[in-house]
Order: structure tokens, then C-alpha cells, then sequence
């Protein structure tokens, strides 16, 4: 029986995560899924039991000798998908067992559109790790309700800008019409990328409070570990760069500029500052390949500049959001 999701799975030394994530996926009501397991270059590897350890799973399971990162690694499993739906799911996220039953049902209700989880705080299940991903103006992005209180959720479905890829679902034709992700990227902002490019393409996400995910977060690294900030830094100017369209890119420039200017000031304070200092000119270094990236996502949208200033956040204050991430 064909799939109708195949369920990614990325782990690189978070193997002690897995076996709740693959049993709760055991324990799933909808059953017509595969699930594609990559060990991206983990020290010691995986075990290779696994399919042994849950024989109800349609697992498979391959490694790469080292990590060539989130990006290039679930486009490889995505190569290797067969089912119509690719479900990106995190090795330290565990969803409840409906789960697959709830994206199944918004897909056949908005069929060819993409699909945001409802994130739980795996240590406290009172708080949010997260509703859909927020795109500012400015070209900050961010997860909606990251360490709120549950009862501030949001209750019903509804139409956002973008999923954040620990617990998501796309169309694999959508996926693959856009190029998957972009692995220049290597980890982190590759999802709001991903988004951006799916909007150009007029493929809407919905947001799915119904949908449920435990997620512990960070399971492989710190979200202040030299790898994100750096890779978070350089890949924020990347994306505004290669995906802002038309008239947008001029207007909204210097707000992009002036973003990067402060947290370039910011570097001076903090103890990390350095690894925002390097993101921000590695990305200054590569503008040359993303300027020839741009060219070609821009020739193939299929909205207009309105359409996505439409769906930007354009309140100024919004991105003090991000004082609040630990």
C-alpha cells in the first residue's frame, strides 16, 4: 500500500530521543505512512535495530559519515520519499497519536497547501514551543508563542505564514518544485526560507492547533551554540536578500540594514557576539552566489509583491519577540 506521508527524520547525536519519537509514531491512528531515517554522521552512530526494535513501522534507515546538515540531509530523504505528503518531523519531538489523522484531514480539505503543527513544551506541557512562523518586514522571523502559557494558544485553524519544520507537512510536489531546501543554508532559518519560497509559489500553510507535538527543542545543540547564532545570522540576510520581491526589496531594505547594524552592535555586549559577527559577514562574502540564487526564485514566483506584503509582520515593536528566546 503506497504512503500517503513519508515521515523525515533527521538525527545526529540525539539517538537518545528516538525511541519515544519512532513509538509514538508506532502509536499513530492513521496509519498509511513511511518514516525515512537519516543518522547524519552521528558519534557513536545509531544503532541499526531500530526496524527490529518497532516492526509496526515502515522504517527505513541509512547514514551519511559526517553531517551535511539539516537542509541537505532532508533532501535526501525527501529523494528517497514515496508519499505524496512529506512529513518533517524532529528526532526530539513526539506527537500525540492523532496526530497523522489531523494533517490528513487538512489535507483533504486544503488540498496542495502546506501545514503548521501546535508545539508543546516537552518539559512543560502548560507552554508553547510554538504555533507557525512569523515573517517581519524587517526580514526577522520567529515562531509565534515560543514559552507562552497554553491557555494564550491560538484555538482555531488558520491560514500563516509558514511552518516551522521540527513538526510540519508539504506537498512533496510542492517541495520539490521549489528545490527543497537550500543546503548553502546547512541548518537554522531554512524553514523561513523554505516558507518564503512556497509563497512565491502561492502555496498557502495553514496553521493546525489540533495537531499536536511534544517537543523538547535544541536536541542536538544549543540554540546560543556557535553553529546557530552564526548559521541563524548569515542565513536571516540570505533569505530577505533572495527572497523579498520586486518593489519590497527596495522598500524594506534599510529596515533590513538597520536590523543588522544593531545586532552588529549588540556583538560588542554579548558573549556570542562573535559568532554574530561572523554569520553577518559570511553572508556579505556569499552575496555574489545568493544575488544569482535570487535571479531564479524571483523569474519563477507566481504572486505579487502585494500578496506577500499582505502577509508580512509589519508592526515595528514585533521583533522585540526575540528578547524573550532563551
Amino acid at each position: 500500500m503506497k504512503p500517503f506521508f513519508s515521515i523525515l527524520i533527521l538525527s545526529w547525536n540525539d539517538g537518545h530521543f528516538l525511541s519515544e519519537c519512532l513509538q509514538c509514531l508506532e502509536n499513530q491512528t492513521f496509519k498509511k505512512f513511511e518514516v525515512l531515517l537519516l543518522d547524519n554522521g552521528s558519534s557513536p552512530p545509531l544503532r541499526n535495530s531500530l526496524h527490529e526494535e518497532f516492526p509496526a513501522l515502515r522504517l527505513t534507515q541509512t547514514r551519511m559519515a559526517d553531517n551535511i546538515g539539516f537542509a541537505a540531509g532532508n533532501n535526501c530523504l525527501a529523494d528517497m520519499a514515496i508519499g505524496e505528503y512529506l512529513v518533517l518531523l524532529n528526532s526530539d519531538a513526539f506527537p500525540d497519536p492523532d496526530w497523522l489523522e489531523q494533517l490528513y484531514e487538512a489535507a483533504q480539505h486544503h488540498p496542495g497547501a502546506f501545514f503548521a503543527s501546535r508545539l508543546l513544551m516537552a518539559s512543560d506541557l502548560n507552554r508553547l514551543d510554538g504555533e507557525w512562523n512569523v515573517y517581519h518586514a524587517s526580514g526577522m522571523a520567529w515562531r509565534r508563542s515560543h514559552g507562552k502559557q497554553l491557555a494564550q494558544a491560538y484555538l482555531s485553524e488558520k491560514e500563516v505564514w509558514g511552518a516551522c519544520a521540527a513538526a510540519a507537512a508539504y506537498p512533496r510536489s510542492a517541495f520539490q518544485s521549489v528545490g527543497g531546501f537550500d543546503p548553502d543554508y546547512f541548518a537554522y532559518m531554512e524553514d523561513i526560507d523554505l516558507d518564503f519560497r512556497l509563497k512565491l509559489q502561492g502555496v498557502p500553510c495553514f496553521y493546525l492547533p489540533q495537531a499536536v507535538v511534544r517537543h523538547v527543542g535544541a536536541g542536538s545543540t544549543s540554540t546560543r551554540s556557535e553553529l546557530a547564532v552564526l548559521a541563524g545570522h548569515r542565513n536571516l540576510i540570505w533569505t530577505f536578500v533572495k527572497d523579498m520581491p520586486g518593489v519590497l526589496f527596495w522598500l524594506l531594505l534599510p529596515a533590513h540594514i538597520l536590523i543588522n547594524l544593531l545586532y552588529l552592535l549588540a556583538a560588542i555586549f554579548v558573549p556570542f557576539g562573535r559568532h554574530i559577527a561572523r554569520g553577518e559577514f559570511q553572508a556579505i562574502e556569499a552575496l555574489p552566489k545568493v544575488l544569482a540564487k535570487r535571479k531564479i526564485v524571483q523569474r519563477s514566483r507566481k504572486v505579487s509583491a502585494f500578496q506577500i506584503a499582505k502577509a508580512l509582520d509589519w508592526n515595528p515593536f514585533s521583533p522585540l519577540i526575540k528578547l524573550t528566546f532563551k
